[in-house]
């Protein structure tokens, strides 16, 4: 009987083993939602050791999205992947739906999902169109993915408990059955407050980690301490797979630059070690809730008025997007569990007493 609930609870993050990643300091919650008005919510399966998926949706602002739509950019770092809705993002440059992330083969039935929950809203009586923007990572090595599990049911679940405050991380949601570096890989989350001197703005990250190469934890080379990377001398570390990253900010930032923000978010991925290899599809989505920049369905006029930082001033975000990610990252490591699987056998969880001693080797923390 599938289960609709987390199997693990979380127990570590970075900066409980404290970890200092990067130089400015996160929000309250050290989250995605601490951009304001963003809300996460996870619909979790686990039955067995053979389904281990699910769907995490991200809210991007309060309100009826398709009638107020938020400004978005997207950044493709490897496109051996499937992330609907892309085009229209990256040509419009908004989002109008929840944003969906899941598994490989539960794309079809999430966009579903989205374009039913989105035709119900009250508003939408009139509405023939909906560009559904959804993500994936391949979680085969865990789950029974052919059996295609996730219903719309689960998605509208997601959405519905999105909530805003502590975002629940490892293997929860659409990160249930996920690999990171040859251990389990899962749901991550940070982010960053710029000082009021540089805005005060916030930039908020949330990543399903599936992906190989070589880890490595605040600089330091975590995976050939451990002898476990790409192309070690066991090549016991499948590189192949996925990372979806999605970035939220409160500062009021066009589509152009968005798509810049995301562009950093990617550097995030390579400070951690990965690598984007061939099959990996690496995506980032950059959005922001700053109300000026909200997209009207029904215009009220042909010009719109919009506030927009100036390129001069956008380089501490960028840095905020970049230490958010990396953290995002390795918060999905450090919070997930050892995750059996019928197929391919027994995934386990980042080893803590070996990584706190190489952590402690490197000075990295007491």
């Amino acid at each position: 009987m599938l289960t609709e609930q987390p199997l693990f609870s979380q127990t570590q993050r970075a900066r409980d083993l404290g970890l200092r990643i990067g130089v400015l300091s996160p929000g309250k919650w050290n989250a995605i939602t601490d951009v304001p008005g963003v809300k996460v919510g996870h619909t979790t399966l686990n039955e067995g050791d053979s389904v281990h998926t699910g769907v995490t949706a991200i809210i991007p602002a309060d309100g009826n999205l398709f009638q107020k739509k938020v400004t978005a950019g997207i950044f493709v770092g490897n496109g051996f992947g499937k992330m609907t809705g892309s085009t229209q993002v990256q040509e419009l440059g908004n989002i109008e739906v929840p944003i969906i992330l899941t598994n490989t083969l539960s794309v079809g039935i999430a966009m579903q999902a989205v374009v039913e929950y989105t035709l119900r809203q009250k508003g939408n009586e009139e509405v023939y169109s909906v560009n559904a923007v959804v993500g994936e990572t391949n979680d085969v090595e865990l789950n029974d993915i052919r059996g295609m599990h996730v219903k719309k049911e689960h998605v509208w679940q997601a959405i519905s408990s999105a909530h805003t405050g502590p975002v629940e991380e490892g293997c929860v949601g659409a990160g249930t059955g996920t690999t990171c570096f040859g251990f389990k890989g899962g749901i991550g989350t940070a982010s960053r407050k710029l000082p009021a001197s540089l805005g005060g703005y916030t930039v908020g990250a949330i990543v399903q980690t599936n992906f190989g190469g070589v880890l490595e934890v605040d600089g330091v080379p975590v995976g050939k301490e451990l002898g476990k990377y790409y192309l070690s001398d066991k090549l016991n570390n499948p590189v192949d797979g996925s990372c979806m990253m999605i970035i939220a900010t409160d500062a009021p930032l066009d589509s152009r630059n968005l798509g810049r923000l995301a562009k950093r978010a990617f550097m995030g991925l390579a400070k951690t070690g990965g690598i984007a290899s061939n099959g990996s599809g690496d995506y980032v989505i950059a959005f922001t809730t700053h109300d000026s920049l909200r997209v009207p369905y029904q215009p009220s006029g042909p010009v719109q008025t919009v506030e927009t930082l100036h390129n001069d001033f956008t380089s501490p975000l960028f840095m905020a997007a970049i230490e958010a990610t990396e953290e995002a990252i390795i918060n999905s490591l450090l919070a997930a569990k050892t995750t059996r699987g019928s197929k391919y056998g027994t995934v386990e969880a980042i080893p803590m007493d070996k990584l706190i001693l190489i952590l402690r080797k490197y000075n990295r923390i007491k």
